[in-house]
């Protein structure tokens, strides 16, 4: 696969290759398709444009043209994304429809349909998502320009093992079975971004309150959920798999309220949220054991303790320490880390808890609401 200049040169200060979304693969597949359904050549590569500009070109990994419909695929490159779809091979088939048809989207293989309400499709439709719609129709638009055709096409979009590699996403959880979805708002996948993640946090959100769910929880890990489930008996769908994006969960909770809110992780990423970080993850934000002694202080440790404590070599450790002592460390980062969630949120009418767990699910730590 080729491109255009300018891609290489937006993340060159990153020295990480930035790759493309299932959206814009679908994009290529379909112009490559109605292309050759209308003319009888597929262009290889095929070249798109993005909605902020840019304008890649594709390389055809699948061609297939017979009476009535052509079919192209796009294998995805994701770049230095660590993507679950990095590698898939997208497939877009194209047959005409009668005039005034429009475009019509069907899930093909691997790509899943809606069956919950709450996100930006309604039940029943092809999880093939706004943006990546648009993109297809425009340039279908396009290529009947070009060549002469009506533009009223059915497209069905599929993926080679999509049902398979949609298991270790967010989809089932959210309604979405059958497959993956189609996604991508630019076409571009920033890496280490993970946009993916994020926007399932927010349709998370969207899903919890389309079912009337009043108490959502924010986990960093199944361990975690299991933890909020036993603590509050919560359904599958008011469980967000947030991993170290609390700040992702409490901006978008603070737009779209729910009456409560329930983070619960380890006790090491969670004195992270104390100590005022939104990102969780072990290459962005550090455990601070001086902080911990100030907690810790605050908890009723004495001065040897405390020093102890800034001089633990981990998170855990220093959890320890005062548990001996009889200090609720615990607790204190609990709390700490739900007043700063409730800074984050500004006033939106949400009451906050924190329960903070050991590596075996066990609670160490845990907030009052408020």
């Amino acid at each position: 696969m080729s491109t255009s200049g300018g891609r290489s040169a937006q993340l060159k200060h990153t020295g990480l290759r930035p790759g493309w979304t299932t959206g814009a693969c679908a994009t290529a597949a379909t112009t490559a398709a109605y292309t050759a359904l209308l003319t009888g050549d597929f262009p290889d590569p095929v070249t798109i444009t993005l909605p902020k500009g840019q304008t890649p070109a594709f390389a055809l990994a699948v061609e297939e043209r017979a009476d009535g419909y052509a079919t192209a695929g796009v294998v995805k490159d994701a770049g230095d994304d660590p993507d679950v779809t990095h590698g898939a091979l997208v497939r877009a088939t194209v047959r005409p429809l009668p005039t005034g048809s429009g475009v019509v989207f069907r899930a093909g293989p691997g790509v899943g349909t809606v069956t919950r309400p709450g996100l930006p499709l309604d039940v029943g439709e092809p999880a093939i998502n706004p943006v990546p719609r648009q993109m297809i129709r425009d340039h279908v638009a396009k290529v009947a320009a070009e060549h002469g055709g009506s533009g009223d096409v059915e497209v069905t979009v599929s993926v080679d093992h999509g049902e398979e590699i949609a298991r270790s996403t967010w989809n089932p959880r959210l309604g979405i079975l059958g497959g993956l979805s189609i996604l991508g708002t630019t076409g571009v996948v920033v890496p280490y971004s993970c946009s993916a993640w994020i926007d399932s946090i927010r349709r998370g959100v969207d899903v919890a309150r389309a079912a009337g769910r009043t108490h959502v929880a924010g986990c960093t890990g199944s361990t975690s959920e299991k933890t909020v489930v036993s603590l509050y008996d919560l359904p599958e769908d008011a469980l967000l798999d947030m991993g170290d994006f609390a700040g992702a969960v409490l901006k978008y909770v603070r737009r779209h309220p729910v009456d409560r809110l329930t983070v619960c992780g380890g006790f090491a990423k969670l004195s992270k949220l104390a100590a005022g970080h939104l990102d969780l993850h072990s290459a962005r934000s550090q455990v601070d054991k001086g902080f911990l002694a100030e907690l810790a202080r605050a908890a009723g440790a004495d001065e040897e303790l405390a020093a102890e404590v800034a001089d633990a070599n981990t998170g855990l450790a220093a959890l320890q320490l005062c548990a001996a002592r009889g200090v609720p460390l615990g607790d204190r980062v609990a709390e700490v880390a739900r007043d700063q969630a409730l800074d984050v949120l500004r006033g939106a009418p949400v009451v906050v808890d924190v329960v903070c767990i050991d590596r075996a699910g066990t609670v160490v730590g845990r907030s009052a609401p408020r």
